[in-house]
């Protein structure tokens, strides 16, 4: 059964929610590289799938990504390094996907843009290694999209 888009979304703003607490995002890799895909609406753009939880991660490793293991992303390295990257390569980020790799599939800077909103509104802090503060995080990022 297909999930309809109120679960989608709602699956978005838990992964949203969840990383922003945590400060941990989970991937699934083998000892070749990260799990990936393509995208449901266009096979030319690839996909990079990501878990706020590593249980989550678990339960999609299987059928193809069988021998993957969960694995763990801080969070300041998945917004300085794995969005700003796959914004640059125009690859989408798979967003808390089932077991069946159906799921939101997120640009990589609106991501990053909705994690770091999420931090500010629960005064969170966090480091970063390249910006001082989550605003001028954010103001590169917006500078970026305009």
């Amino acid at each position: 059964m297909l999930q309809d888009a109120a679960t989608i979304e709602n699956k978005y703003k838990l992964f949203v929610q969840g990383v922003s607490a945590s400060k941990q995002v989970w991937g699934l890799k083998d000892k070749k590289g990260w799990a990936n895909s393509n995208s449901s609406e266009d096979e030319e753009i690839g996909v990079i799938p990501f878990w706020s939880e590593r249980a989550y991660a678990k339960a999609s490793a299987r059928n193809e990504w069988k021998d993957y293991i969960p694995t763990l992303i801080p969070l300041p390295e998945f917004l300085e390094s794995w969005c700003v990257e796959m914004a640059e390569a125009e690859t989408l980020a798979g967003i808390n996907w089932d077991a069946n790799m159906f799921g939101n599939e997120s640009d990589a800077l609106k991501l990053a843009l909705d994690i770091l909103n999420q931090l500010n509104s629960i005064n969170s802090a966090i480091a970063f290694l390249n910006y001082g503060s989550i605003d001028e995080f954010v103001a590169e990022i917006n500078e970026s999209i305009d």
